[in-house]
């Protein structure tokens, strides 16, 4: 008799600060929230892309209270899907508490674990993806990472070095050997003109009895602290306390880069993690001569390769290159695109002044 299909959950996690989309992203705005490419929010095109692999009822979000209230209205998820962090401990809470809530539901889930705020321009693509990695990590109990092609010897994204391919039945997976942290350019440059380095997408499908033993045998500390937090829901002081408890760490440095059940599948659909707006202007095309405009009416004269957001007023370019123009109307940022990922020194100076309505 054939064997039943294991039930498909989506976990959404929202729980980033976005400092690198400055002035756009705030505390009170995140970055999930903004429509940086159409009518849409980052966070709603993910949400889409989720309910296509695991349909409405099985879809999930790990946010922080900071966010929840706005998350969950934009989100559209009833509370008992959206999973509130009592604060910041990184993904590896996250991943654990989410695993946990959905295996004492669904002992027998597969989790797709998505991140709100990515672009990704070819949705079937990211499915036959998706459905793909589920397959192997139901038949063979591995975690599988994706990994994107990269286009560029890109600095802001840590890399996968991938080794042997699986072979059939999952041709096309390759067993990982290892996970490089984000290199020097020149490295980045050997990584791409290899072929045998990926970009890590922090996109990730396993199911909820595999990735929870390999917390237990990898990062006990968190296993400690979250275990707690299955079938019941805890929340006040229960809730808090496992999350004082738990080591704020990656799922990548908790698990992934200490297992030997890791897979990777290449992909090479567009992609962007939109984490700095270096990334926004390449996934919009803005290289040579021509640049990108989000929102606004721009006027450029002699200004290639420039990213423009602009808001109620004209934003007007002459003779300048390779520059983010963010006008938040009560902040405007102007700064080169390659020293865009440094937008967190700026945030820290704004907060430092005393700004804090500013960030």
């Amino acid at each position: 008799m054939r064997q039943a299909a294991a039930p498909r959950h989506a976990v959404i996690l929202a729980g980033g600060a976005g400092e690198r989309f400055w002035p756009a992203s705030r505390a009170a705005r995140p970055k999930p929230l903004l429509r940086v490419a159409g009518g849409a929010s980052l966070l709603a095109a993910t949400l889409a892309r989720a309910r296509r692999f695991a349909g409405e009822g099985r879809t999930w979000l790990v946010c922080g209270r900071e966010h929840a209230a706005a998350m969950r209205s934009e989100s559209g998820l009833p509370a008992s899907r959206v999973l509130v962090e009592p604060e910041r401990r990184n993904t590896a809470p996250a991943v654990a508490w989410a695993a946990r809530h959905i295996a004492a539901r669904d002992p027998g889930a597969v989790l797709a674990v998505l991140a709100a705020d990515h672009r990704i321009d070819d949705a079937r693509a990211f499915q036959a993806a998706l459905a793909k990695a589920a397959a192997a990590a139901v038949s063979r109990g591995v975690l599988v990472t994706l990994g994107v092609r990269p286009t560029r010897p890109e600095t802001g994204y840590g890399y996968i070095r991938i080794g042997e391919k699986v072979g059939s039945p999952h041709a096309g997976l390759h067993r990982v050997r290892r996970f490089v942290e984000k290199p020097a350019e020149a490295r980045a440059r050997r990584y791409v003109r290899s072929g045998a380095y990926l970009w890590n997408a922090g996109i990730f499908v396993w199911t909820a009895r595999a990735i929870l033993e390999e917390i237990e045998a990898h990062a006990p500390e968190l296993a400690a602290a979250t275990a707690p937090l299955g079938a019941r829901s805890p929340r006040g002081t229960a809730l808090a306390r496992a999350y004082r408890q738990a080591p704020p760490l990656s799922i990548d440095h908790a698990v992934l880069e200490r297992s030997r059940r890791v897979w990777c599948l290449p992909v090479s659909f567009g992609w962007s993690d939109v984490g700095t707006w270096r990334s926004l202007a390449e996934a919009l095309g803005a290289r040579g001569g021509r640049s990108a405009v989000v929102a606004g009416e721009v006027v450029s004269v002699d200004a290639p390769g420039n990213l423009v957001w602009g808001g109620e007023r004209l934003v007007a370019l002459l003779g300048v290159e390779g520059l983010a123009v963010v006008d938040a109307g009560d902040a405007l940022l102007v700064a080169r695109l390659d020293r865009s990922d440094e937008l967190r020194r700026v945030v820290a100076e704004v907060r430092g002044r005393g700004h804090r309505d500013l960030v």
